[in-house]
């Protein structure tokens, strides 16, 4: 016999109540779940159960030891960089975002002959002479700063170049293995980067006939068969301990032989006649790491040096180094080049005078002053950077007239006169 469902629900209940009062219903059911019991991930502002554990702590980049060698040079003996080589490579990666520091010097002197009366006193006699002798005096001495680069390109050596690739000499990478360079491929070398700094050409150009290639937008600047990793893990696996590994920071893009001839030029033309040093200068170029160890650390301390010097102990901590099979070895491989002025490439044309010269960009020995783009073989790009002919003539009238004003400090110059009153900006009408 089936009953109606308003008889059953009648049923249930005259059961419920001949249990007994101690028997109660059960709850009815909620929309909301226990706490702790079911939790919707979805909703952010659950509440979540840890458990008793403690959140992990925030991720914080590892931050190496290291100072700075009192030239502006960086110096480390983290032990982590020492031994890990993904470590030293994300290290370097960080120090190349800090740029060097370029600048030029100008330094006039001149020699004077002056007389001063000299008595000697012999025998009870007294006798006067006069004697000449030469002083040196400095007319002027001032530094100018240039450093607005653009970069950094990571570049390594070629493997046909001498360079210290673990060793405490320098050595060339060929198939067969590394081998000793003669004397002959290190002159050579030695001159063929003096000449490429003068020319202002990057420094992963191995030759003055592959110029054009080097600076095109697509050229190789890695030139190593090794990657700067894989450099990075064969230092780290090195067992000797005062090994050293150096990232040199090169500037690149300026003709620094034309542009120290047309500044010498100009401070005889001021006029001037005395010696003239002209040239420019880099610091803060080049980070090292060392061991961590009480020995390379001395070694790292000038004063410490110094005194070992002295007391005959360097030259027996040298001898360890350079002919111990676990004493001294040199990497100096890679580094980070800026640019003072570069070719970018663009994208659409630009309605301006470009260049119609065949080839690569202008040569460096003679760029065409008016140029701002021009036609290469990765198509039209644009110069970046300021050129070296725009900063001489932007620094010239304060060159003269410091030279004219025998000037002298050891602190850069980093506005020209025109530029430092500031104040003027503000008149109506300047």
């Amino acid at each position: 016999m089936i009953l109606p469902k308003d008889h059953q629900k009648n049923d249930e209940e005259e059961l419920l109540m001949a249990a007994g009062p101690s028997s109660s219903a059960p709850p009815p059911f909620q929309d909301d779940p226990p706490s702790g019991m079911l939790i919707d991930f979805s909703d952010p502002s659950a509440p979540i159960n840890s458990g008793g554990e403690l959140p992990p702590p925030a991720f914080t980049p590892y931050e190496a030891e290291f100072f700075n060698a009192g030239n502006g040079n960086i110096v480390s003996h983290d032990y982590h960089l020492n031994s890990d080589g993904e470590a030293l490579f994300r290290f370097l990666l960080s120090q190349a975002t800090t740029h060097p520091e370029f600048r030029l010097h100008c330094c006039g002197v001149h020699t004077e002959t002056r007389y001063r009366q000299v008595t000697h006193h012999s025998e009870g006699h007294r006798r006067t002479r006069t004697e000449s002798y030469t002083e040196t005096v400095v007319d002027f001495d001032f530094y100018i700063d240039a450093s607005h680069f653009s970069g950094p390109v990571h570049w390594s050596v070629d493997d046909s170049e001498p360079a210290y690739r673990g060793a405490m000499v320098r050595e060339v990478d060929t198939p067969e293995g590394k081998r000793k360079a003669t004397r002959a491929e290190i002159k050579q070398f030695k001159g063929w980067v003096e000449d490429r700094t003068a020319r202002g050409l990057p420094p992963w150009i191995t030759s003055i006939d592959a110029w054009s290639d080097g600076l095109s937008p697509n050229a190789t600047v890695l030139k190593s068969s090794r990657t700067l990793r894989q450099w990075a893990d064969e230092y780290c696996a090195s067992p000797k301990h005062l090994k050293e590994f150096t990232y040199e920071k090169v500037p690149y893009g300026w003709n620094i032989r034309q542009l120290e001839n047309a500044v010498r030029a100009a401070i005889v033309a001021a006029p001037y006649q005395g010696n003239v040093t002209v040239e420019f200068a880099t610091s803060a170029s080049k980070v090292y790491i060392r061991p961590d160890n009480r020995l390379s650390r001395m070694l790292s301390n000038k004063w410490l040096k110094f005194l070992s010097i002295i007391l005959l102990i360097f030259p027996f901590i040298w001898l360890f180094k350079r002919f111990h099979s676990r004493g001294g070895g040199s990497w100096a491989v890679c580094g980070g080049a800026y640019a003072l002025k570069s070719w970018v490439p663009v994208e659409e044309p630009i309605q301006q005078d470009v260049s119609t010269a065949k080839g690569a960009p202008p040569s460096f020995d003679a760029p065409d002053r008016g140029a701002l783009v021009a036609q290469t073989p990765a198509g039209t790009s644009r110069l970046t950077g300021v050129r070296e002919g725009e900063w001489f003539k932007k620094w010239q009238p304060t060159i003269v007239r410091a030279v004219s004003n025998r000037f002298q400090s050891q602190q850069p110059l980093y506005v020209t006169a025109e530029e430092g009153v500031g104040e003027a900006y503000g008149l109506d009408g300047y």
